[in-house]
């Protein structure tokens, strides 16, 4: 019955795990460890500092739990854990953290060692030791006191540092002995135990692969070329691989270099003499067919990655003959000093390159952004994509294209400078229509209307200035998709605005409208007006407003001075005389 009573696991008041299986036996997990450790302590973001120093604090504390103590403040007197002293699991954790310490301080020092060559004897020195200890663990584990899972564990890290010594000496065949030592080990122990024990025991396998084919193609393997590159391809090869991998691209473009000798763009051939510059331009297509057939967002970023440094650091070499090629043009006086020479040329070529791939890679994360911004959150508690961080991205793919239109060589290039103001109208419409998706997260409706406008004004610009350019927009985001989305984010708007002002008791103070206008005045111009919904709409103006109305005629006579009327005397009644009498009767009125 005790045969068949399942491991038991303990942990310490330190927090140390101690694990005891049913015979008696002794069982570390060393893998499960080293990975948790590695990567709750640094590792996840290549800080190999960070988890030598935590190493150092476990073994710390292992040492003060255990009371293995190496002599006192004043004076070191060095121990050995032996067979004997094998009561506690932790006692093989301590040789698993010196080795683990050890492993830390020679990649942190291979970290360092690309600008100070020297550090690579202590590289080296610290490698071995972590092998050393390592072999120690192995030493410790063939005691019966230890399970057998724990003895085929430490054979397999053994093999790994050991190999990974080999591997920096460039001993290939005993690197590759080595890492196929760990890689059968590690497949035996995926076989024996459940899927999800498995699956650390797997991702190892997958990291020494690399490795092995590297070893392969040097010993004289030219068939393992091809798999380094599908390898590379689908991401894998990390850390000290991923450096030895790119050297050997590089190798093998350099042979193939020397046949080159120019290069063709925008109707001119350009010799090329420099050599860094015809590698870099022999792989280039090599590294554009890497990129589209990458197999996750990851590996295209890493690629993109390291396109562009490969770019930057040839158009450095360009630009340092060009300095010197400026002085000797100085010294003979050239004529043509204000045409633009083969090297000026060339520099814009790689340049534009360079700025090509930049505008390829934002939009490549633009594009994967948008697609999680459609998708629901599935954790709340976490961030997710936000429009604003699309924003950025479009606004240095706008910098990059108006850095094309302003390279060397290409002003009078008028076909060329329409297609980079073409794509600059369509990354405007879609950094526009972002900044409007901003706007809304915050419910500012007036300003994302506005904003939704202008976008179809960019998008119906692109369409008219590109009957012209059909070649040109086969690269870029479909302006159509862009025009359907906005219709139809201008109508889910315009509905949430309405909803928005009816559930609120009072609207924002920047959504009143400030004028009076009543509403049968402005039936074709969609606008909030909360006083709409309230005791005194303005519908109709009430009292009706005064009307201009034609008023009478006045004549002004301003003839009449001027005028000469005819003579009426004989149109006139002629009165007789009638002396005194008459006089008299007209006096007092008797004759009237």
């Amino acid at each position: 019955m005790a045969a068949d009573k399942q491991n038991e696991v303990k942990v310490s008041p330190m927090g140390e795990k101690k694990e005891h299986t049913s015979d008696g036996g002794l069982g570390l997990e060393i893998l499960q460890i080293i990975k948790e450790s590695q990567q709750q302590h640094g590792l996840r973001h290549g800080d190999y500092q960070r988890y030598r120093g935590y190493c150092s604090r476990r073994l710390r504390r292992l040492r003060k739990t255990l009371g293995f103590k190496m002599g006192n403040r004043h004076k070191f007197i060095g121990k050995k854990i032996t067979a004997e002293m094998l009561s506690d699991s932790r006692y093989l954790l301590m040789v698993l953290m010196e080795a683990e310490r050890a492993w830390s301080y020679a990649m942190q020092l291979k970290q360092e060692a690309n600008t100070e060559p020297r550090k690579r004897f202590h590289l080296l020195s610290r490698l071995r030791k972590a092998a050393k200890h390592s072999e120690n663990l192995e030493k410790l584990c063939e005691s019966p006191r230890v399970d057998a899972k724990t003895k085929l564990e430490a054979q397999a890290y053994t093999a790994y540092l050991t190999g990974m010594v080999e591997f920096e000496l460039q001993e290939w065949k005993p690197a590759m002995e080595a890492f196929n030592k760990c890689k059968t080990i590690y497949e035996k122990l995926a076989s024996a135990f459940t899927e999800e024990i498995a699956v650390l025991y797997r991702q190892r396998v997958e990291e020494i692969s690399p490795n092995i084919r590297y070893c392969a193609y040097n010993i004289g393997d030219q068939n393992a070329i091809n798999d380094l590159m599908q390898m590379r391809l689908t991401g894998g090869g990390g850390g000290m691989m991923a450096e030895k991998l790119e050297a050997l691209i590089t190798q093998a473009r350099t042979k193939q270099a020397a046949t080159m000798s120019e290069v063709e763009w925008r109707g001119r051939t350009v010799p090329v003499k420099m050599d860094k510059a015809r590698v870099f331009l022999l792989g280039l297509a090599d590294n554009e067919a890497a990129v589209a057939q990458a197999s996750n967002e990851e590996t295209r970023e890493h690629l993109y990655e390291t396109l562009m440094a490969e770019c930057r650091d040839t158009i450095q070499a360009v630009r340092e003959e060009l300095k010197s090629e400026a002085k000797q043009r100085e010294r003979s006086s050239d004529p043509e000093g204000g045409k633009v020479s083969n090297l000026q040329y060339l520099h814009s070529y790689l340049t534009y390159i360079k700025l090509c791939t930049l505008v390829k890679r934002n939009e490549s994360m633009a594009h994967t952004l948008h697609a999680k911004l459609k998708e629901p959150a599935a954790d709340e508690s976490k961030r997710g994509p936000r429009p604003q961080d699309l924003i950025r991205l479009y606004d240095i793919i706008l910098q990059s294209l108006a850095e094309l239109s302003t390279l060397q060589g290409l002003e009078d290039d008028h076909a060329f400078q329409k297609e980079v103001s073409l794509k600059t109208l369509v990354y405007k419409a879609y950094r526009c229509f972002f900044i409007a998706q901003s706007y809304v997260l915050v419910k500012k409706w007036s300003e994302a209307l506005v904003l939704y406008e202008r976008v179809l004004k960019y998008a119906k610009e692109v369409q008219s200035k590109a009957k012209n350019l059909n070649n040109s927009l086969k690269d870029l985001p479909d302006v159509q998709e862009l025009i359907a989305e906005v219709s139809a984010e201008k109508y889910s708007l315009q509905a949430a605005a309405i909803l928005d002002t009816d559930e609120s008791s009072e609207a924002p103070s920047q959504l009143q409208v400030k004028d009076n206008t009543p509403l049968c005045s402005r039936l074709d111009t969609f606008r909030l007006d909360p006083s709409l919904v309230g005791k005194k709409p303005s519908l109709v103006p009430f009292p009706p407003d005064f009307q201009p109305i034609p008023c009478k005629p006045l004549f002004f006579d301003l003839a009449l001075n001027h005028v000469a009327f005819p003579p009426l005397d004989d149109k006139v009644e002629q009165k007789g005389k009638g002396g005194l009498t008459g006089y008299i009767k007209g006096i007092f009125g008797f004759g009237s």
